[in-house]
């Protein structure tokens, strides 16, 4: 019901809903063309006893399973229009699945503020603007590599997408439950997701490829080493954190910024199967995770998270131990101290899953007043791939969708398009008028007196340097030797699956850099010797100019 709600009636004059001056000139009347609309919207709230069998077009009808034919074993007849629209609509029900993190599962419910106070100092953000302020929130859960029939206990990172109704428009903010990613250089994405799905020859998920990337990428040996602990396969949505991992930039009235990330602790607290019972549940229940928030939800056990801001001053960032816009480093708490700013928590499972939960479109641009990017290169690619995806999932006009549609006021110069249908707008003028002139909001800041690069068109690609094997250090300690042994068990079953001995080499190297007893363990289960050792000096991780790669990234 709630959902419902956003998509509030535009009253149109016209005769007909068209030729709106001529009904306006002539006899006086007019109908409201959303009155069709809101009728549908208020029929799906229905039961079923309460409505009747009908045709698209609203036409009684008198029973579902008849058909027309000629005599009783007679052709059928082409003026059946029932049979036609319903095998039509049939044949159209599946939209293109989300490319990465197409299994997934979402609710509704609220933000609560709970420290303002910090808040603004640092930004200008409605949403954050006075203790216990409630902003309605939809989050989608998902795994990333899968189809949207894969099992949700498998062995992969979490997405953890959150859309902010706010006074102010719509602001997503797009995490995973894991602080980094496996890249840093957006040109890699394609190429490292292709490895994580099917092999396009036998059509098969593929070790050899999995371990190929990884292997030849060693900035992602982090994550990988995240992914293949338990952490990788979390004890359904609920008891995991979530970061926002890119770096984005807090901005204040006067234009001053501060670089922040985002951090998300979950209430239930952290909890995770064992492979065995990862696997186990894969085959036993495959959706275990979308079941277990749809009943916490239903029962009112209400799953929630503390959401925390970590804050460094671009002074600060010069300072910093890694590169503030690199992807595959983690902003560890005893570095940049996190500080509660709210909480949030989910209370309401969605009526429709295809409406509220498929449909549901996220993307890092959907920005606000007082957030604004940084000049991770990650994120300025996801700006554009993340929306583009949804324009060609769901149309160019999905945020029309109820579930993406804004609670205040678009108007703007975007018209027409498939299933444009809020009024497209009206019979406002399609372009910037002087007779018709729109309103202009006051500029919130100027960023050009206080954020300025300097450099010619690089071809970037960063550098291997030692200070990338240093969060995968400090993770590998961070374990009991419990989690340890897990993490060597884990890699040794799938990297040992990969039947080409020199990948297999090449990334216990790696693991053996971040530390020996990690490198001896998994090379004894997987069958190799480790040979020599690594060597990497130190560097910045872009340069300022262009750097020729022999392999797939600089230094390696």
């Amino acid at each position: 019901m709630v959902l419902q709600l956003l998509l509030l009636p535009l009253y149109l004059s016209g005769a007909l809903g068209l030729g709106g001056h001529a009904a306006r000139n002539g006899n006086g009347f007019s109908f409201d063309i959303n009155s069709g609309p809101q009728k549908q919207r208020d029929t799906s709230t229905k039961d079923a006893r309460d409505v009747e069998f009908s045709t698209d077009g609203g036409t009684p009808f008198h029973h579902p399973y008849e058909t027309q034919r000629i005599g009783a074993d007679g052709p059928l007849l082409l003026q059946d229009v029932h049979l036609t629209e319903l095998f039509g609509a049939f044949d159209r029900e599946r939209i293109p699945e989300r490319v990465v993190h197409a299994k997934g599962a979402g609710a509704h419910g609220y933000f609560e503020v709970t420290n303002a106070e910090f808040a603004k100092k640092y930004t200008m953000m409605d949403v954050f603007s006075e203790n216990g302020l409630k902003t309605p929130i939809t989050v989608r859960f998902s795994t990333v590599g899968g189809e949207s029939g894969s099992a949700d206990e498998a062995r992969d990172p979490r997405g953890f997408a959150m859309k902010f109704r706010t006074r102010k428009g719509i602001w997503d903010l797009v995490m995973n439950n894991t602080p980094v990613f496996f890249i840093r250089d957006p040109s890699k994405f394609p190429h490292f997701i292709h490895t994580q799905k099917r092999n396009p020859h036998t059509h098969l998920k593929d070790k050899n490829m999995f371990w190929d990337y990884l292997s030849s990428n060693p900035e992602s040996v982090y994550q990988a080493m995240r992914l293949f602990s338990d952490l990788g396969t979390p004890y359904g949505f609920t008891h995991m954190d979530a970061w926002s991992g890119h770096t984005y930039r807090w901005i204040k009235e006067g234009g001053e910024w501060v670089y922040v990330r985002i951090y998300a602790e979950s209430h239930q607290g952290v909890k995770n199967f064992t492979n065995a019972e990862a696997t186990k549940m894969q085959g036993e229940n495959p959706d275990f995770a979308t079941q277990d928030l749809y009943e916490r939800i239903e029962k009112g056990d209400y799953p929630g998270w503390t959401m925390y801001a970590q804050i460094l001053t671009p002074s600060d960032a010069q300072k910093f131990k890694y590169n503030v816009l690199d992807l595959t480093k983690q902003w560890f708490a005893e570095d940049v101290k996190p500080v509660e700013i709210g909480k949030f928590y989910l209370t309401q499972n969605p009526s429709n899953y295809f409406a509220e939960i498929e449909q549901a479109a996220f993307s890092p641009s959907k920005l606000v007043e007082g957030w604004g990017p940084s000049a991770d290169p990650v994120l300025q690619a996801r700006l554009f791939s993340y929306a583009d995806t949804q324009r060609y999932r769901l149309g160019v006009n999905y945020q029309q969708i109820p579930v993406n549609c804004p609670l205040n006021a678009v108007a703007n110069f975007e018209r027409d398009g498939a299933m444009n249908v809020l009024g497209n707008q009206g019979a406002r003028p399609n372009y910037l008028s002087t007779m018709d002139p729109i309103k202009l909001p006051v500029r919130p800041y100027i960023d050009d007196t206080h954020q300025k690069w300097t450099g010619g068109a690089v071809s970037s690609l960063a550098a291997i340097t030692e200070i990338d094997f240093d969060c995968p250090r400090r993770f590998w300690k961070s374990l009991s030797q419990k989690d340890k042994d897990c993490l060597i068990s884990n890699l040794v079953g799938h990297l040992g699956q990969a039947s080409d001995e020199g990948i297999r080499k090449r990334q216990v190297a790696l693991f053996n850099h971040v530390d020996s007893e990690l490198g001896k363990g998994v090379a004894k289960g997987v069958g190799v010797t480790i040979e020599g050792s690594l060597e990497f000096g130190n560097g910045p991780t872009w340069y300022n100019t262009t750097k020729e790669a022999k392999g797939s990234t600089v230094n390696y």
